[in-house]
């Protein structure tokens, strides 16, 4: 029988026992809604504030700045519609980068048909968004900028303290879709102070698919994305999840503590693995910054190859890796990432992110390598263009 490797916790990672065992007595001990007057209501009450207090100490910020969600995609809709509709009497102009996840991008592609204008500033062949370019875009009807801390696809780290001063100086509020960096870079709100929000999402820190949140700092001037209730002080409607919220803040507070030694594990894995590709497969680009990029991330693009038949080839193998975000994986079209930092089509489609968990162990980097080379080999055996580069090789 095959052993399996899973290798894709940027797309998602799985719910760890300690955050099962917390989330357990939320379905059938404490199941009231926290919106009840009545006993079973307080108690859920009780418990989604404790948690709210939770998360809070986690991010070094006020519990009241703590908005549980669905998802980091509403998370990144509320952050950027909510700021729209809540400032569109001042301006209607948006400025966000061109590596954006979905849930940042589609947001804005929406609000370009509602009458927006939405700048979207370019990244350097690593994948480092351009700061100079971005100050330059700053005029009078901008009312909101919109920078993720770490990308999901090349794991690329951006200088978010740095854009987030220029917003603050400018009386613009700022955004960061950290949904991929959390458990990985330090989120730390009282030293991230000019970030006005941020957006996480439980599914990528060993919590379940379906909750996330939205950090909103104090005075930042935002409306609802969704109406109903008066949940979540009358800005997310909606009744809250207690048995996912649990796990959230049990997720958060495992990523937080163990966050040193799960990065040098990491860094350990992604370094060997790009030592061994770098060294024993020909025409191997490793996209995104060398260093300055999520611990567990690798991404590499390998010429005159076609990236789905990587992908099923490694899955026949028994290794579960991607392309690049999940939320694309049915779309024919190359990374909007990738072709950002200058790959050419076809180097775009010939890519492969892979990304550690805890699980995962040096013998895994290994196996992985070792099939990695003959499936490239195999499917560069079939490609003409290939074959012509041996000759020049030759």
């Amino acid at each position: 029988m095959i052993k399996k490797i899973y290798v894709d916790h940027n797309a998602t990672t799985p719910v760890k026992s300690e955050v099962f065992e917390a989330m357990k007595p939320y379905f059938t001990d404490v199941f009231g809604n926290p919106s009840s007057i009545h006993s079973f209501g307080r108690e859920a009450k009780e418990a989604l504030d404790g948690f709210r207090e939770q998360v809070a100490r986690i991010l070094h910020c006020d519990s009241r700045e703590v908005y549980f969600t669905s998802c980091g995609t509403e998370s990144d809709n509320w952050a950027i519609k909510g700021t729209a509709e809540a400032n569109k009497n001042r301006g209607r102009h948006i400025i966000t980068s061109a590596i954006e996840h979905h849930g940042v991008l589609s947001a804005c592609e929406y609000l370009e048909k509602q009458g927006w204008r939405v700048t979207y500033v370019s990244v350097d062949k690593n994948g480092i968004i351009n700061v100079d370019e971005l100050q330059n875009a700053i005029c009078d009807e901008t009312v909101l900028i919109s920078v993720m801390t770490a990308n999901n696809e090349i794991g690329t780290i951006q200088p978010i303290n740095e854009i987030a001063k220029i917003a603050r100086a400018k009386g613009i509020s700022f955004h960061t879709d950290a949904v991929a960096a959390m458990g990985q870079v330090e989120l730390n709100m009282e030293k991230m102070r000019d970030v006005s929000m941020l957006s996480l999402a439980g599914h990528k820190i060993g919590a379940p698919k379906g909750v996330g949140m939205l950090y909103i700092r104090t005075g930042t001037k935002i409306l609802p994305l969704l109406h109903g209730g008066s949940q979540e002080r009358k800005l997310r409607a909606g009744t809250e999840n207690l048995p996912y919220i649990a796990g959230f803040a049990k997720a958060m507070e495992l990523a937080e503590n163990e966050r040193e030694e799960h990065c040098i594990k990491m860094l350990e894995l992604r370094e060997a693995f790009i030592n061994k590709v770098s060294g024993r497969i020909p025409h191997a680009l490793l996209n995104g910054d060398r260093y300055a990029r999520l611990c567990s991330n690798v991404n590499f693009s390998f010429k005159f190859i076609e990236g789905e038949s990587l992908l099923l080839m490694l899955d026949m193998a028994g290794i579960a890796a991607s392309s690049g975000s999940a939320c694309t994986s049915g779309s024919l079209d190359p990374s909007h990432v990738l072709l950002a930092i200058g790959l050419p089509h076809e180097g775009a489609h010939g890519s492969l992110r892979i990304s550690f968990g805890d699980e995962n162990t040096m013998d895994d980097v290994d196996t992985i390598v070792n099939e990695l080379e003959r499936i490239v080999a195999r499917l560069r055996q079939m490609s003409p263009l290939y074959n012509e580069q041996l000759t020049i090789d030759n």
